[in-house]
């Protein structure tokens, strides 16, 4: 999730195929590649036609994180050994911990399920979470995919087995936490987000408050929402540069909790390029109420990324939290300079 790849230019990969790792090659990708072509394989044709979309494909800007119809294979749809690749497939996505996380979120919707009773508004299944790719898996070509349902929203374009872009990433949580006398009761999907984050607010000072809560009241949903493309305006809130070092240091610690989500390689790249925009010009604001379970959002916004985070519905037990690249959302960025590389070698 970020503009470049360290100091690695985007080259064309030889049309010969190979099985071997070519010099520069993302691991992550290769690991994504392989067990892609293995689920795959592994679907009838006519699964596969609803699966597959072209890489430029309107569709791959579709996503959201309310329960809803969607296209691709839902797990519901699957037989139990397509699953499980299914589920290979969803960990070379993320981390170890990002995984557990994402098993999590989908596990609430049983308990969702009992707390809203025989008159709730939607269907709440664990399997109810679908794979869509974009393209084909391994080719030189570009290509992609999808992993999404209620409050899980996972987006990858990968490029010539070397390029990862991974946003937008999005995890929710509802309930947030999970009310007595339901199963699993007291269980926190997404605890660190919430803690580190009133870690740092309460760390401010006067004068630093008075720059870093820029509303009394928090947002219904994250301001960005769904959006193909997140606008944003101008950062606003504290900047990292006005802040002490232990300050500096919860809020690393912060954003490391949305970037360790994704697999090692992938977070160490989009750190690599945070550190490069200067961490001087990341801004921490809240918005809302201070107190514990009370309607509250803040946002990190930097030179190439945005955090969300909200947590106001259902009497504050309800978080949306997301990851836009603001450079490098759906590999945007990756796309333009390959085509402009590929246009000027032809």
């Amino acid at each position: 999730m970020k503009r470049k790849e360290g100091s690695t230019r985007i080259h064309r990969r030889s049309r010969k195929k190979s099985s071997a790792t070519v010099i520069g090659s993302s691991e992550t990708a290769l690991r994504m590649a392989e067990a892609a072509t293995t689920f795959l394989a592994s679907l009838a044709a006519e699964q596969r036609t609803r699966v597959m979309f072209p890489i430029k494909s309107e569709e791959r800007f579709i996503w959201h994180y309310i329960p809803r119809e969607r296209k691709g294979i839902s797990f519901k749809e699957m037989e139990s050994s397509q699953q499980k690749l299914a589920h290979r497939l969803i960990a070379t996505g993320l981390s170890a911990n990002g995984y557990s996380t994402a098993l999590a979120i989908m596990s609430l919707e049983t308990v969702l399920k009992e707390i809203e009773g025989p008159f709730r508004r939607f269907e709440r299944d664990p399997d109810l979470y679908y794979l869509t790719l974009f393209g084909l898996p391994g080719d030189d070509s570009p290509w992609g995919w999808r992993f999404e349902g209620h409050h899980i929203s996972l987006n990858f374009l990968l490029l010539s087995g070397r390029q990862v872009a991974s946003a937008p990433n999005f995890f929710g949580a509802n309930p947030a936490e999970v009310p007595q006398g339901y199963p699993l009761s007291g269980f926190r999907a997404l605890p660190a987000e919430e803690d580190l984050a009133r870690q740092l607010l309460a760390s401010l000072k006067r004068t630093q408050r008075l720059k870093g809560i820029i509303d009394g009241k928090a947002p219904p949903d994250i301001l960005t929402k769904a959006e193909a493309h997140a606008k944003v305006d101008a950062p606003v809130g504290l900047s990292a540069s006005e802040m002490t070092e232990d300050q500096r240091r919860t809020l690393t610690n912060l954003i490391l909790i949305y970037g360790n989500r994704m697999p090692q390689e992938v977070a160490h790249r989009q750190m690599e390029q945070i550190e490069k925009d200067g961490k001087r010009y990341i801004h921490f604001a809240w918005a809302g109420q201070e107190e514990r379970g009370r309607p509250h959002y803040y946002r990190l916004h930097g030179p190439s990324f945005l955090i969300e985070y909200d947590n106001t519905q259902n009497d504050a037990n309800h978080i949306h939290s997301v990851w836009r690249n603001l450079r490098n959302d759906w590999g945007e960025d990756f796309l333009r300079r390959h085509y402009q590389e590929t246009h000027e070698t032809q």
